[in-house]
């Protein structure tokens, strides 16, 4: 393929892709809100840990049969 005709075919393909682009967008939530979800999600997984972490033992935890 010659560097013009192959030239040519990336400009087009590129202003395709750029217009496809242009016209995809995904609703922006505020940089507070996805600060918020993140830390609440955090804070679901420590407690879940600390939870494992203090569960109640029983007798048999110690001695298996």
């Amino acid at each position: 393929m010659h560097a013009d005709v192959h030239h040519l075919l990336h400009t087009v393909v590129s202003a395709e892709l750029h217009s496809r682009a242009r016209a995809f967008r995904l609703p922006r939530t505020s940089l507070r809100t996805r600060v918020g979800w993140t830390l609440v999600e955090v804070g679901l997984r420590l407690t879940a840990r600390s939870q494992e972490a203090t569960a109640p033992r029983t007798a048999a935890a110690f001695h298996p049969a």
